[in-house]
């Protein structure tokens, strides 16, 4: 029997829409029932392709008996977290508080006011791995709530009064004059705080479980290109290296899955993400340019291939993810005996293939084998035959649930990798992609000005938070880096002045999450710290950085220093955890790595080699008209054209000028 979300089209709560659970959507008519009924909350926020928001659906969401539990003592609201960030980052803090640490699914108890008494994340069905049972959890909260819910409100208000604290405390501390030698003092302390614990031996930083992160090692390479300290380009290499050649990198179907287990990047978290490969893409992209090599630009032409073929709506759009999950088992999808190996390609060339990706009687991973090259030596290319018989073996094998809305920031961090791929590859078919998903957001995602967070099978979703806007800003620029066609620096100027309108904080700067139009929920959080992927705040002043070089506009220059000072102040918290935001500052203080100006109109084939000759981040200014800075040359096209902190004169040609040493 169908419950409340069957009329939803998020793949996460269809996946929900027949538990016996009497689940609810995020919505007025569940919250005002909680009130009548005077019902504590449960709240349960995941996403598709969660292995572990599976788990708990199979053992408690499914179970007749733990359903009749929540469904006579709560009123049980299921949210998709990425289509409400704002749920998703607010609750996310609560469990935070709570526990010390948060993840999905997580399993938050409100009041009907919507506050928190009590939050974690997965709960098992019967007791084990030390922890208590759902149905037990269920059954002593329900307790409490009929005979002592003065200290389950009073827990709730305590926990929101910490959180407002901490919240106003940034927020005055946003509008502190800050000293401008504190940007190069806490990159610094980032870059060191990366020499420290980068993992020498396998790549990567930290211990396991080792998650990709690609933002860090776009500003390592930002920074190696501008200040040429060669740890820091030994360290991204390490780490590229590292995650191709074990299981993280998809060997058979290509892509990048979620984060690495393991130390040393071979047993995965199997669960793919748009995200993740659009962030790889960009920085193996730009490690390409940065060292010639050409494994860096293979993997990323790889990866694009995965995004083209597996998560690619026929309309343009890109969709989110692919599961972890075949049968009830992770990464099932993925694995391989020799036997099978043999049986696809043959005795001759099967036995040369489980040599070369480690596929082994004894296996090297739970009694399987996950493909990788961690000890291989190079020339994977000559099975290229090889890899595409399994590829379709493997499809034929298992079939894995994508979910397939289409979200408007993450389809734009993709667009923006995309753009960055085509100026590397000079391959025509990237742009193409990436138009193309421009093109399908503009339809499906954009109403009189307005973004939207997801579509689905024609459906629109709410309007969009911070991290839409700035990710399609980004977009937006990284086309007109790829084109210098000027409509789109028009149109991502039009959208960052729609999100200053929406999001930004004008007295203390930075930018909230949800816009001033929203639905007022118990925080309103800035979300400031970079992620698994860059936090909308750090995008938005790197957009705001570029599009200051781009266009004439005093208020948009007082709106991005404003917003360099709040994030400076909120980098001396946790200066590693701030990449994004650094190469901002960076190119706010240093200059990008090159940057021209051309005054003059297209010009045919000198113009457009241009997004190909300036480097991943360089700026290329065109202006119609003469300025008091820059004036024509002979009456011609003029190019003038500096490097770091060095101009050549003027030219009529365009001439590319050496990388420094």
């Amino acid at each position: 029997m169908s419950n409340q979300l069957k009329n939803q089209t998020s793949p996460y709560l269809l996946q929900h829409s027949e538990n016996p659970v009497d689940w609810y959507p995020w919505c007025q008519e569940a919250l005002d029932k909680a009130k009548a009924e005077d019902k504590p909350i449960f709240l349960s926020i995941g996403y598709s392709t969660c292995h572990w928001c599976h788990v708990m659906e199979r053992e408690s969401f499914e179970n007749q008996e733990t359903a009749q539990i929540l469904n006579q003592n709560f009123i049980s609201i299921k949210v998709d977290k990425e289509e409400r960030p704002d749920l998703d980052s607010i609750y996310m803090r609560v469990c935070q508080a709570f526990t010390g640490s948060g993840g999905w699914p997580m399993s938050i108890f409100l009041t009907p006011d919507q506050k928190p008494f009590f939050a974690g994340t997965y709960f098992p069905k019967e007791r084990k791995y030390g922890m208590v049972s759902f149905p037990e959890l269920l059954m002593t909260i329900r307790e409490k709530w009929s005979k002592e819910r003065t200290v389950l409100v009073d827990s709730a208000e305590t926990v929101i009064a910490a959180l407002l604290k901490s919240q106003e405390r940034g927020r005055k501390e946003g509008g502190q004059d800050q000293n401008p030698e504190e940007g190069t003092r806490l990159m610094e302390a980032a870059k060191k705080w990366y020499r420290q614990n980068f993992d020498a031996q396998y790549g990567g930083f930290g211990q396991a479980p080792k998650f990709p992160t690609p933002h860090n090692l776009w500003f390592l390479l930002t920074e190696f290109e501008k200040k040429r300290e060669p740890d820091l380009l030994a360290m991204v290499e390490k780490t590229l290296r590292g995650m191709y050649e074990g299981g993280l990198f998809d060997h058979i179907g290509y892509g990048f899955c979620r984060y690495s287990t393991d130390a040393y990047f071979l047993a995965p978290h199997f669960e793919k993400m748009l995200y993740d490969n659009a962030l790889l893409i960009l920085v193996y992209s730009k490690a390409f340019q940065v060292t010639e090599n050409p494994k860096y630009l293979q993997v990323a032409e790889q990866t694009a291939m995965y995004v083209k073929r597996e998560l690619s709506d026929e309309q343009g759009g890109f969709y989110c993810a692919q599961d972890a999950d075949v049968a009830g088992e992770e990464g099932k999808y993925y694995l391989f005996s020799p036997e099978e190996v043999v049986k696809v390609l043959g005795e001759e060339q099967g036995e040369a293939f489980n040599r070369h990706y480690d596929i082994t009687v004894k296996g090297n991973f739970e009694g399987a084998n996950i493909p990788n090259l961690r000890n291989s030596k190079e020339g994977e290319e000559s099975f290229s035959g090889g890899i595409a018989k399994l590829y379709e073996y493997r499809k034929n094998r298992y079939t894995l649930h994508r979910d397939d809305k289409v979200l408007t920031s993450w389809n734009g961090l993709m667009i923006g990798a995309l753009c960055y791929l085509y100026r590397v590859s000079r391959r025509k078919e990237y742009l193409d992609m990436a138009r193309g998903a421009q093109q399908f957001l503009e339809k499906n995602l954009c109403r009189e000005g307005k973004l939207l967070v997801s579509w689905r099978n024609g459906i629109g979703g709410a309007e969009g938070f911070l991290e839409d806007y700035a990710n399609e800003m980004f977009a937006l620029l990284c086309l007109y880096d790829a084109t210098l066609e000027q409509e789109y620096v028009v149109k991502a100027h039009q959208l960052c002045n729609r999100a200053v309108e929406e999001f930004f904080d004008r007295e203390q700067g930075g930018f909230f999450l949800y816009g001033h139009s929203k639905e007022r929920l118990i925080l309103q959080p800035k979300e400031t710290y970079d992620g698994a992927i860059p936090s909308g705040n750090s995008m938005m002043a790197y957009n705001l950085v570029r599009l200051c070089m781009l266009v004439e506009d005093g208020e948009l220059k007082r709106i991005k220093d404003m917003q360099m000072k709040f994030l400076l102040m909120k980098a001396k918290e946790a200066p590693a955890g701030q990449a994004m935001f650094f190469i901002a500052l960076s190119d706010e203080m240093e200059l990008p790595e090159k940057v021209i100006v051309v005054l003059g109109e297209n010009e045919g084939e000198v113009w457009d080699r241009l997004p190909f000759e300036v480097p991943l981040g360089g700026v290329v200014r065109v202006l119609k008209e003469e300025t008091k800075e820059y004036s024509r040359k002979q009456g011609k096209n003029t190019y003038y054209i500096c490097r770091g902190m060095h101009c050549a004169p003027p030219e009529n040609q365009y001439v590319r000028m050496e990388k420094s040493k």
